[in-house]
């Protein structure tokens, strides 16, 4: 599982315009499908049953602590750096404010799993969606140069979200999203599932 900020339709679909014509630019990259994207906020490789309930609850207090800011995506980058890159990202932008909010939600989001007895996996929080991996490493260069001009519109961040990821189980075996819970941020009224 993990804990998302989805990235709204009018996002995707700009960043997918901007995307599509350098795609076939890129053969040795596996791109993302616009549908899945979204920035992690936590990454939880294992939610036991009975810590579910306790992190659903968790989630949404730490979700109505935050206030609801505009961001968008902008730029990019590459991980585990540009000379060696595996993953190309599209990095999120908004004024200090707004990025500072960001991260609050994640630390929000990983504080609520470890109080619910949830392992969460990791490093350092960057915002960011990823676009694209690569099977071995790659010299990124001028995909950054390429993603540098990138700027998408802007959102509010209303709402994030409780994922399950089903690998192999999407299209083209790739992993299947199930949003199982959506939290508003700053009591918001963000639709819930389960």
């Amino acid at each position: 599982m993990f804990v998302a900020l989805p990235v709204p339709e009018a996002g995707a679909e700009h960043l997918e315009e901007f995307l599509a014509p350098r795609q076939e630019a890129g053969p040795d990259l596996r791109w993302t499908v616009p549908e899945q994207w979204h920035v992690t906020l936590a990454f939880l490789p294992a939610v036991p049953d009975r810590a579910l309930d306790d992190l659903v609850g968790r989630l949404g207090r730490a979700a109505a602590r935050r206030t609801p800011r505009e961001v968008r995506l902008a730029g990019g980058g590459a991980f585990p750096d540009p000379v060696d890159a595996k993953v190309l990202y599209a990095g999120v932008d908004g004024d200090p404010a707004a990025l500072e909010e960001v991260e609050r939600l994640a630390a929000g989001a990983r504080a609520a799993a470890v109080a619910s007895g949830v392992e969460v996996q990791g490093g350092r929080f960057r915002p960011h969606v990823t676009v694209a991996r690569s099977g071995r490493p790659l010299q990124a260069t001028r995909w950054l140069r390429v993603l540098d001009a990138y700027a998408g519109p802007r959102w509010p961040v209303t709402e994030i979200a409780l994922v399950a990821s089903h690998l192999g189980e999407g299209p083209r075996r790739r992993p299947r999203h199930e949003v199982l819970e959506t939290f508003g941020v700053g009591g918001s009224d963000a639709a819930t599932q389960r």
